[in-house]
């Protein structure tokens, strides 16, 4: 009578894939049990390496953040997809942009809902941006080593707010219409350069098919392209500044200290905190 061979048990299957070549090449290190292969596997990742191999203990809280940058950058990854989605859709014509927009609500599938979300993520990030920057200002991220992502972040808040003024004029309706044209008024009165950035703008003197068509290559292309670099840039900067500011080592000795001394001490422990 002849045995049949004993199935390998789910180990073995997994000792053999693990091992195959396939597996190698696409996961180059193995689990991260230990502190150098946990490095290795973060910085080899393509989506990992964002994230730091350790985070302090500070950063780890809720209250610290509230998570303000994060749901600041999903918010942008909803803006996205649902943009790309009315894409489809939208035709950036003066005669046809507010037809285009009916047909969206009342016609497409899921289209009046596409684009409420997409209007209010945009109304959200503006408000999660604007408590992002006030947090890491009230926090002193702003100072040495991390001015330069400073300038880097409120770069991205100039570009969330045109983002959110390019996209206002797209509907082409009366409301749209005269917001943008009191919008780029007053960007004409900007001095040295109001008349060449209002020109710039509109492509003309007054809001028409040019301005519509200017709005919606800066909303759908130059400005998302501007503010996705940024944001790579913005996420490096954090990790190469050494994560997220923390506060004055032994604050709770600082403060203990009178407050003439204190602030003769503050100078000293900026460079540490950051």
């Amino acid at each position: 009578m002849k045995v049949l061979p004993k199935p390998p048990s789910a180990s073995e299957m997994r000792q053999v894939v693990v091992e195959s070549q396939l597996w190698k090449a696409i996961f180059r290190h193995g689990y991260p049990d230990d502190p150098p292969n946990r490095a290795l596997v973060i910085m080899s990742n393509v989506f990992l390496h964002l994230h730091p191999v350790k985070v302090k203990k500070h950063a780890a809280k809720f209250t610290w953040t509230y998570g303000l940058g994060g749901i600041s950058f999903y918010l942008f990854l909803l803006l996205t997809v649902t943009g790309v989605y009315l894409m489809f859709f939208y035709t950036p014509s003066a005669d046809l942009a507010y037809p285009s927009i009916k047909a969206i609500n009342s016609e497409v599938t899921f289209g009046l809902l596409t684009r409420n979300m997409h209007r209010w993520a945009a109304h959200l990030m503006i408000i999660t941006v604007c408590l992002h920057m006030v947090r890491v200002f009230y926090q002193g991220g702003y100072k040495p080593p991390r001015e330069f992502n400073w300038m880097i972040g409120v770069a991205l808040l100039l570009a969330t707010l045109l983002l959110s003024f390019t996209g206002y004029l797209l509907p082409w309706d009366q409301l749209a219409f005269w917001a943008i044209t009191v919008g780029t008024n007053m960007a004409g009165y900007a001095p040295l350069v109001g008349f060449q950035a209002h020109t710039l703008l509109l492509g003309g003197t007054s809001v028409g098919p040019n301005a519509l068509l200017r709005f919606y290559v800066l909303h759908v292309i130059f400005l998302p392209l501007l503010l996705g670099v940024g944001l790579a840039i913005h996420f490096w900067r954090v990790r190469k500044d050494g994560g997220i500011s923390g506060p004055i080592p032994d604050v709770m000795v600082d403060l203990e200290l009178e407050r003439p001394e204190y602030w003769r001490k503050e100078p000293q422990d900026t460079f540490i905190s950051g």
